[in-house]
């Protein structure tokens, strides 16, 4: 099973923290050297373009952040 294959079937949740604040992650980074770090919403956009040259992947799960009910209002 490849790297790529895992990340698909492995959604973050409540239990994944980001490496930075200790928050909920919502990015994982696979680094090019083989680690990943975990990242909060604010984190990832913080540290975005600075990973672009150690990344080999980007998990970008953001978009649990925005999900609202329509029963909301």
């Amino acid at each position: 099973m490849t790297e790529q294959m895992i990340l698909e079937t492995t959604p973050l949740n409540a239990v994944d923290r980001c490496d930075r604040c200790g928050a909920q992650a919502y990015v994982r980074a696979v680094l090019l050297s083989g680690g990943e770090l975990l990242f909060c919403g604010h984190h990832a956009k913080e540290y975005a373009e600075g990973l672009k040259n150690v990344v080999k992947e980007i998990q970008d799960e953001t978009n649990k952040l925005v999900e609202v009910s329509s029963d909301a209002r």
